[in-house]
């Protein structure tokens, strides 16, 4: 694939899987030995610990959006500057409660492409930034 459709399926990614919670998009988009190197401990890797964790977020936050900011890709690797809005209505990683609160936390993956599909997820957030917004962490 060329860079300019890698960045075509990462924004396909973010667009429809994550902002419409169309999860089983993610059959077709993420390859079937898709690694999530963000993974929180204990979650299954794959397509289904995949779904596990945007479930957990959708569940957490379910108006979440991520904005894409911006996309840069070489070779077989896609490149993704994101902002994440939401507000805080359900439970967050099964001990924060919900704060009702709106938050917006930035973060960057790195996706891999192979065979036309998204391989591997390498990813950080600013979780830090949106556990302060939260009232969970003080500053």
């Amino acid at each position: 694939m060329t860079t300019e459709e890698n960045k075509a399926l990462a924004h396909r990614f973010y667009k429809e899987v994550i902002n419409k919670a169309n999860f089983s998009l993610a059959e077709e988009l993420l390859s079937p030995e898709f690694r999530d190197r963000y993974a929180p401990p204990n979650q299954p890797q794959g397509i289904e610990g995949f779904r596990q964790l945007l479930t957990m977020v959708a569940t957490a936050f379910p108006d979440v959006q991520v904005n894409i900011d911006e996309l840069v890709a070489e070779g077989d690797r896609v490149v993704a500057r994101l902002t994440l809005t939401g507000t805080h209505t359900g439970v967050l990683m099964g001990t924060i409660q919900p704060t009702s609160k709106r938050a917006t936390w930035t973060g960057i993956d790195i996706l891999i492409i192979k065979n036309g599909q998204i391989a591997e997820r390498w990813s950080q957030r600013d979780l830090l930034g949106l556990m302060r917004q939260l009232g969970v962490v003080k500053e």
